[in-house]
């Protein structure tokens, strides 16, 4: 590979407008392809196949009208809505339903006159049905006592007809007749009134029968409304309402101009006095990928390599190196973005990771470029050969980050497997970059490559580089020192790791300045913080319920009070049934907001009482919705973590060995990557979770951390970590095969590598601390993470840790059992073979002769 890249770095130094000339054409294919296909990115995240996606995937199927994505807008009126501003915002209701993918609308007021006109009618209806019972029971009692009337008259009568028989022989036959017509007139006088008691007794029981259904209907709408007990659309103090916005599809296929059409619409009610405050849903909150904390981050940079390389033209000259790259790169992915969906973050990371690689990679071929030169070899020869050392220490150092983000595709995430190969082609760009654009324009440089020092030639002393000084001798003088304060200080920093919890982003996260950020505390203020992230509950009956609106309603109470009885439930919403009526939707709004523990918990008991659940009703549950999926990308990111963090690891020892021929020293490296983790992941939950400097960092919300953050610092940081190991370890590997005993071997290694070692972790966390304040809110600890990751690992573990522990072990660091030693293969990081067989010694000016002045 080293004899590879040397011709490739000779050839590019001595054509450079040709290789120019096709990096040119590169970056404009790039762009085109960016201009033409790119299409809108998502702030959502999905994961096909899993049980969410299923359950939405048979929603939609079943109840299309319900499985559209839901945008909630929040109005505000410091006095009370008037009349006006109801007629203002239905207007601006109605012109919503006009926007294309836009399904419906929810006008806050309607709805919520309908809900109190239902509680009204409701108790109404109860009185009405107490009214109706009073009459029924003064009915009954006037029954009653006509009915003693009558049995009182039957008995006189009885008593009468009685006394006639006795005395029928001693009257006259005039009498008897006389007596037994006017008997006869009141037996059927009796009769006639039984007959209207008995009517009058029918048509109560009727009655009865009726306040009967009607106490049955009312129970069960009764029943119906506990169940949203609860529910709001407009506050109680009438200045916060509560829209829905219900589009056509999902979350993920929302065009963002829908959403900014909606809020020009909307812009209309400022004359009104109203104002309007949009979900996340709706704004699409992308931000710049690139504001004004990252350019900062770069300027840092910027004055990093002036310091270092001494003239702006120079240290520009790895800024521009970078710049190609991440043009390259992230031009490419904005392309892909018509055949593969595409997360916000995915283009951030390229950039982030793209600018911090390219500036480093090319500062580390120019820094041993300039070397050369003031060694007198000539420019031709010496971007040959730094091409074929550093650059292919540069191409290693690349192929273990892109190896370790390409295999993020091992967790089974799409989302989180796409952002991994984005950024791995981004940085294949970066190494590309370096190892033949940079030669090219480092030719066309010449001898002002080396800035203010330009002229002056400095030979490197041996001797001079193996004596401790500085740093490297007070870790020798104190190793144990050293490693305890590391330890300490790592062990500090990773604490709050012990508390690490994984979720998703809400509304809850964004800036405090975003309406997104807004409407989320509005709605949580004014409507509890389970409205910001319902749960979507749908049940398959395992036969169609009978027609009518009393079989629909009783499933709907049934099931929906089952679902409120579980722990955390705030309120149920019934909200929709399939044509064929074997399927119902339910919202399960909880007490506690979309990315707290509660709502976490809540889902779990959901999930585990599904099945008693649909036993007890004859129907089969499933949970879905964007807290749900959420919840379950959390939890499979999490599961998916050790096997990736064993994956990293593994591939870490292999790889040292190879580099390093020694059995310890891979131990050592890995130990220190996972001091870095350790320390990454404690500082992101301290600020991100606890909110320990939030107010600096922008946090209002403390919340859990990026569901996929812990794989992908462990990816990236693997990567870097890999770097400064390959740098820094691999020149003390070289002195100490050069003849130098081990201690002096380590001074040596540090001594000659320290410096740029240490630009170039500056220079990264310039970069990286600048996506810790980046617009975009989600980019934020990952930026975080990265900066700090990348601080402790190049100053704490691989320049004071390392250099203790080498000290310590001596010339046991180096060992490496025989047989493992013929089975391994021979890898020349550094390219020592191509300085051996080009004549060139350590410390000492090329043999070659300089070439003539490079052409096209």
């Amino acid at each position: 590979m080293a004899s590879l890249l040397h011709r490739l770095g000779r050839w590019c130094a001595q054509h450079p407008w040709r290789t120019l000339t096709a990096w040119i054409v590169i970056i404009a294919a790039a762009g085109t392809s960016a201009a033409v296909f790119m299409k809108p990115l998502t702030n959502e995240f999905t994961m096909p196949d899993s049980r969410f996606q299923t359950v939405l995937e048979d929603l939609k199927q079943e109840i299309p009208e319900a499985a559209g994505a839901m945008g909630p807008v929040v109005f505000t009126s410091e006095d009370g809505f008037d009349d006006a501003q109801r007629q203002a915002i239905a207007t601006v209701l109605e012109e919503w339903r006009d926007v294309d993918g836009v399904a419906d609308v929810v006008d806050p007021f309607a709805t919520q006159d309908d809900i109190d006109a239902g509680a009204e009618d409701l108790k109404s209806g109860t009185a009405d049905l107490d009214d109706g019972q009073a009459e029924i029971d003064k009915g009954r009692e006037d029954l009653a006592a006509g009915q003693a009337e009558i049995d009182a008259g039957r008995a006189q009568w009885e008593s009468g007809r009685e006394q006639l028989e006795a005395n029928r022989d001693q009257l006259p036959a005039d009498m008897v007749a006389q007596a037994e017509a006017e008997l006869d007139a009141a037996d059927q006088q009796l009769t006639d009134g039984q007959a209207e008691l008995d009517a009058g007794r029918d048509e109560l029981d009727s009655a009865q029968q009726e306040i009967d259904k009607g106490r049955e209907s009312l129970a069960l709408g009764q029943r119906f409304s506990a169940l949203s007990d609860g529910l709001r659309f407009v506050n109680e103090d009438n200045t916060v309402a509560l829209a829905q916005v219900q589009f056509d599809g999902e979350a993920t296929d929302l065009d963002p101009e829908t959403g900014k059409e909606l809020q020009e619409i909307g812009s209309q009610l400022d004359d009104a006095g109203v104002g309007v405050e949009y979900s996340q849903v709706i704004t699409q909150d992308l931000s710049s990928v690139m504001g004004p904390a990252e350019v900062v981050g770069l300027v840092v940079a910027a004055v990093v390599l002036l310091v270092m390389l001494g003239g702006l033209l120079v240290a520009g000259l790895p800024l521009v190196m970078a710049l190609v790259g991440v043009g390259v790169g992230v031009g490419a992915a904005m392309g892909l973005t018509a055949f593969v969906q595409m997360n916000s973050v995915t283009p951030a990371l390229a950039l982030m990771l793209g600018l911090a690689v390219g500036i480093d990679y090319s500062l580390f071929l120019i820094n041993r470029h300039r070397g050369q030169l003031r060694q007198g070899m000539g420019v031709v020869d010496s971007i040959a050969l730094a091409n074929g050392t550093s650059g292919n220490a540069v191409t290693f150092a690349g192929l273990t980050v892109i190896i370790a983000l390409a295999a993020l595709v091992v967790t089974g995430v799409p989302f989180l497997g796409v952002m991994g190969l984005v950024a791995a082609g981004t940085v294949v760009v970066a190494v590309l970059v370096a190892i033949t654009l940079t030669p090219a324009i480092l030719s066309l440089l010449g001898h002002r490559a080396l800035g203010r020092s330009r002229g002056k030639a400095k030979h490197l002393d041996p001797e001079e580089q193996a004596t401790p000084r500085g740093w490297a001798a007070l870790v020798q003088r104190h190793p144990w020192l050293s490693i305890l304060g590391v330890v300490a200080v790592v062990a500090v920093a990773a604490f709050p790791v012990t508390d690490l919890r994984l979720g998703l982003p809400d509304g809850g996260s964004e800036g405090a300045e975003t309406t997104a950020y807004q409407a989320y505390d509005l709605t949580r203020e004014n409507f509890g913080a389970g409205a910001n992230g319902p749960i979507v509950a749908v049940a398959t009956l395992d036969e169609p319920l009978a027609e009518g609106e009393t079989a629909l309603m009783t499933a709907q109470v049934e099931i929906g009070e089952d679902l409120a009885q579980v722990n955390g439930t705030s309120y149920v919403v019934p909200f929709g049934v399939s044509d064929d009526r074997t399927t119902l939707a339910f919202q399960i709004v909880p007490k506690s907001g979309p990315a707290e523990q509660e709502t976490v918990d809540l889902v779990r008991s959901l999930d585990s009482a599904a099945d008693r659940i649909g036993a007890d009703n004859d129907m089969e549950l499933g949970l879905t919705g964007q807290t749900v999926a959420n919840i379950d990308i959390s939890q499979k990111l999490a599961d998916a973590l050790p096997v990736y963090l064993l994956v990293v690891v593994g591939l870490s020892i292999v790889l040292m060995l190879l580099v390093f021929r020694s059995v310890l020293v891979p131990l050592l490296a890995t130990a220190g990557f996972l001091l870095s983790i350790g320390a990454a992941f404690g500082v992101v939950v301290a600020v991100f979770q606890w909110g320990v400097l939030g107010s600096f960092f922008g946090v209002n919300d403390p919340g859990p951390i990026l569901s996929f953050l812990p794989i992908l610092l462990i990816g990236v940081l693997f990567g870097l970590a890999m770097d400064y190991q390959v740098f820094l370890v691999t020149a003390m590997r070289e002195a100490h095969v050069h003849g130098e005993d081990a201690r002096r071997a380590v001074v040596s290694g540090f001594n000659h590598s320290a410096r740029v070692v240490t630009a170039a972790a500056i220079i990264m966390i310039s970069v990286f601390g600048g996506f810790a304040f980046a617009e975009l809110m989600m980019i934020r600890p990952i930026g975080l993470g990265l900066a700090v990751g990348v601080l402790v690992d190049a100053f704490l573990v691989r320049m004071t840790l390392t250099p203790a522990v080498l000290s310590l072990l001596g010339e046991r660091a180096w060992s490496l059992p025989r047989w493992l030693d013929r089975l391994l293969p021979e890898v020349d990081v550094e390219g020592a073979k191509l300085e051996r067989a080009l004549g060139v010694a350590q410390g000492q000016p090329t043999a070659e002769p300089e070439r003539a002045s490079a052409s096209a």
